[in-house]
């Protein structure tokens, strides 16, 4: 059944579902702060050293920018489609599409791949299974299984996501703060210094900016809660203000595991030191044996598998949000507007979204560990591309109101310019980094592979947005959005 509503912001979805907690928790939680702090702190380390605590805090400083920006749009267009309608009205149709609709769906969609992946192989190590986790092919089939199980409970609805949220992201941030807590107490080490939150003191610019695009990685998801705005409470001021308390959050919590690492085990490049290669990929796991005991070290795994899943559960809530917009304002299939009658959520798109996840993790699974693997590094190049055209259409679509009043000036203007500047510059450098065929694990000719797919996925993209463009043609004709209809669909 298909049914005009008159009002552009009302998509069938469940209003007032979730408050200001919840929010914050979705936004944490797709963070995967356990995970995200256990990948990238060793590489970070690697390139400066124990400035790897200044390297974090330089990272966060184009995000929270760029949360400016996602603030004010979201205030002014409270849209669960997000980066797709701020761009669409800012830019245009076709930016609107390609940098605010597909950008963001890859990279998320390459991101829950290998977040299941992640969670699987834990959870097997977790069970005592070391050859089953060893082996590519059972940690993917055990990883399809989980996104099947968060599927289900992301179709359910909001209020029965959000709750879940809340026990898996406790448990995180208590097994990184008593990790970190634990560190600190050992016999023997050394007091933190202020000195390593000194970004002058970093040899070069390149290793500089280097340790930054590491340090995006472990910031970039907190938008996903503000695609939950249509079910939230005072859906122009509880998201924005959410996003800028779950990015400080952020901040306070891996500034101070960073502190308490290095610490602990220094940046030597021996033993358990941060300067050791083969303690980059998961530093905590590396650490939490002769920190913890190998008892508690299982809590830490624990903590790094829910960390995993917990992301996965947001992106599977977030993604068909945004495809519910597209669709609405008529740049997607009708099939993904559609919502439960019962549960009110888009119960086509999350179905669909879950089973795209779990064919591209078997694809790259198939194809090669190594492809997996550079296919995550490329989220970076998209990371940077979306977010900094989005901080930019903040400057353009206020352009004709910044100066009436400095708060519009500096919070509308100055301060999203910065972050769009800086995302773009990261854009830029990202793309420069990973053409070396030494980046990541695989290359082409000498090409690296991480640029082949991450350039590749933005030419994809815009394919996409030709193929699109034929097919919907009203939308991309009207250059602004404007729902079309609202469709409730009856679902088993």
């Amino acid at each position: 059944m298909t049914t005009p509503h008159p009002d552009e912001t009302d998509k069938g979805l469940r209003s007032g579902s979730v408050g200001l907690l919840a929010s914050v928790a979705l936004g944490l939680s797709s963070t995967a702060p356990a995970y995200s702090i256990t990948v990238t702190l060793g590489y970070v380390a690697l390139v400066v050293g124990d400035l790897a605590p200044a390297a974090l805090l330089l990272g966060f400083v184009p995000i929270l920018l760029t949360a400016f920006a996602f603030r004010e749009l979201n205030r002014e267009m409270p849209d669960c489609g997000t980066t797709f309608v701020w761009n669409t009205r800012a830019f245009g149709p076709r930016t609107g599409w390609f940098a605010g609709g597909w950008v963001p769906q890859i990279a998320t969609l390459i991101a829950m791949a290998a977040l299941a992946q992640v969670s699987s192989g834990y959870l097997l190590s977790l069970l005592g299974l070391r050859a089953a986790a060893d082996d590519v092919l059972v940690v993917a089939a055990v990883a399809v299984l989980i996104v099947a199980g968060l599927t289900v409970v992301a179709r359910r609805g909001l209020r029965v996501a959000a709750g879940l949220q809340y026990v898996l992201l406790g448990l995180q941030l208590l097994a990184l703060i008593g990790f970190g807590a634990a560190a600190l107490a050992r016999d023997g080490v050394s007091g933190p210094s202020l000195s390593w939150l000194n970004p002058l003191a970093m040899d070069s610019f390149g290793s500089f900016a280097q340790a930054v695009l590491l340090c995006l990685f472990i910031y970039w998801g907190w938008d996903a809660l503000i695609t939950t705005n249509e079910e939230t409470r005072d859906s122009a001021r509880v998201p924005g203000q959410a996003a800028m308390i779950s990015t400080l959050v952020l901040l306070g919590t891996y500034l101070f595991t960073a502190f308490a690492v290095v610490s602990f085990a220094g940046t030597g490049t021996g033993g358990i030191g941060l300067g050791n290669p083969d303690n980059a990929t998961d530093v905590l796991a590396s650490l939490a044996p002769p920190v913890l005991g190998d008892a508690f070290a299982k809590v830490m795994e624990l903590a790094v598998c829910v960390s995993a899943a917990s992301a996965l559960l947001t992106c599977l809530v977030s993604s068909p949000r945004s495809s519910l917009s597209m669709a609405a304002h008529g740049g997607l299939p009708a099939a993904f507007a559609r919502v439960h009658p019962r549960y009110r959520t888009p119960g086509f798109g999350t179905v669909f979204y879950g089973s795209a996840t779990a064919a591209v993790l078997l694809t790259l699974s198939l194809l090669s560990a190594d492809f997996l693997g550079d296919a995550i590094l490329c989220i970076g190049l998209l990371i940077a591309c979306y977010y900094g055209t989005t901080a930019l259409a903040c400057v353009w679509y206020f352009r004709k109101r910044l100066r009436e009043s400095p708060r519009a000036l500096f919070l509308r203007g100055v301060l999203p310019l910065a972050g769009g500047l800086l995302m773009l510059g990261a854009f830029v450098r990202s793309a420069y980094d990973m053409f070396d065929p030494a980046y990541g694990s695989t290359s082409f000719h000498g090409i690296g592979g991480v640029f082949l797919l991450g350039t590749g996925s933005l030419a994809a993209g815009a394919i996409a947005v030709l193929t699109a463009r034929a097919a919907y043609p009203a939308f991309f004709r009207n250059g602004r959005t404007t729902v079309v209809a609202r469709l409730v669909t009856a679902e088993d």
